[in-house]
């Protein structure tokens, strides 16, 4: 059962995806889901972002699903691989990046034969404790900062006001409200 009105969308599964492709604030949330009440979350649920083009990077749809919700099979997938119970699916233009946490692949596999092995880009992490001691001490900012986090969680949990209220379209989030008005669809 889930739990009782916390956050359904995990900031650590939208992590990478959000740093990478640098999104910040979503133009619409859309969420669908299974039977709830008004006390807890519903079983399971598909909750749909929509982020806007930033600089020259093209928009980008983002889909979460959970409670056992799968995204349709994509066609760089074979037989044996798997998309585990708490992974990531990134779907790109010529082809897709599976990930259980354990071990990130690139499909199907003659794209990833030609990309070879990604350099390292990003400073590793010491640990979070190390790094909220470092940042204490001015050492250096932690990789998970409020000015990095913030924005983030505020689109995560955006998708938790989509499931709880009927509504689609947000306005920015610069002007800190809703587009339509919300009727709670669990009271």
């Amino acid at each position: 059962m889930r739990d009782w009105s916390s956050d359904v969308c995990s900031s650590d599964l939208f992590d990478p995806v959000f740093r990478a492709l640098k999104l910040g604030a979503p133009d619409s949330v859309e969420a669908t889901s299974s039977r709830a009440n008004k006390e807890t979350f519903p079983l399971a649920s598909m909750i749909t972002y929509q982020f806007p083009k930033r600089g020259d990077m093209a928009p980008v749809k983002l889909v979460w699903y959970d409670g056992g919700l799968r995204p349709p099979r994509h066609p760089a997938l074979t037989d044996g691989d798997l998309v585990g119970t708490n992974g990531l699916l990134l779907v790109g233009d010529d082809g897709v990046l599976l990930s259980d946490w354990k071990q990130w692949r690139l499909l199907p596999e003659k794209r990833a034969k030609a990309y070879g092995t990604p350099p390292k880009k990003l400073d590793r992490s010491p640990g979070h404790h190390q790094e909220f001691i470092d940042a204490c001490k001015g050492v250096k900012i932690a990789g998970s900062n409020f000015d990095w986090a913030g924005p983030m969680t505020e689109a995560v949990l955006l998708g938790n006001v989509a499931l709880r209220y009927e509504l689609r379209e947000f306005l920015r989030s610069e002007e800190r409200r809703v587009g339509k008005e919300c009727r709670s669809r669990w009271s």
